[in-house]
């Protein structure tokens, strides 16, 4: 897995709160009572409305690290979701009452810890090779095009397509595509002025009309709109 994360709300008295995130190639496992699932790669944006008092935990998995428990390739599990015991047996149920029992976030970890070290799969070169690719695109902008990627790691378009689906759960295109919006995002949240047609060519774009098409796709609103509203 990549890494466990917590989130918790005390909203007695408040009115509820909506909350949004953004999609990365990623399979959660969320404990949260009444609602845990195994989540796959949601290619929306994500909402939801938070009342009242509660918390979640969750297991990210990172990219190509699911497949292993999983007898069928990942992009069944897109933008769809799995009750934990079709993967793990009665050993999920197990691990849920020991998380919902836990006194404190480390013993939570603990837990989790403990369920996923017993259960460590082979090492999977494909598995692996896909994790690589999928962390340069998040890393390396002048990634801006599947052929690109194709050409540096010398993988033909359609096997590259193949792996993605396969490990990964959404093609390399679609991740090439949120990275760069996830990019763009974190430059407005700088809160400087942007040169839009520039900003759509540092991330790949071939003009400024595909940029905001996409960014409005995701996020909701034009970029020039999500600047000034924060």
């Amino acid at each position: 897995m990549q890494h466990f994360w917590i989130v918790r709300w005390d909203l007695e008295g408040s009115p509820p709160q909506v909350r949004e995130t953004l999609p990365h190639p990623n399979v959660h496992w969320v404990f949260e009572p009444g609602l845990t699932r195994i989540q796959g790669v949601h290619t929306g944006r994500f909402t939801r409305v938070l009342e009242g008092r509660g918390g979640v935990f969750g297991v990210k998995f990172r990219p190509g690290g699911f497949r292993a428990y999983l007898d069928k390739p990942l992009s069944a599990l897109r933008d769809a979701s799995l009750d934990g015991a079709a993967v793990f047996g009665a050993e999920a149920a197990v691990l849920e009452a020991e998380l919902f029992a836990a006194r404190s976030d480390a013993e939570q970890v603990a837990a989790a810890e403990r369920f996923f070290l017993a259960r460590l799969p082979p090492a999977d070169p494909e598995a692996l090779r896909a994790g690589e690719i999928v962390d340069a695109i998040a890393s390396d902008l002048s990634i801006g095009r599947v052929e690109q990627a194709s050409e540096r790691w010398r993988i033909g378009a359609r096997s590259l397509q193949r792996l993605f689906n396969e490990y990964v759960g959404v093609g390399p295109k679609w991740v090439i595509n949120r990275y760069r919006l996830h990019e763009a995002l974190e430059r407005l949240a700088e809160g400087i002025e942007v040169d839009w047609a520039q900003l759509a060519l540092d991330l790949g774009y071939f003009d400024q009309a595909h940029f905001i098409r996409d960014f409005k796709a995701l996020v909701g609103r034009p970029p020039a709109d999500y600047a000034r509203r924060g």
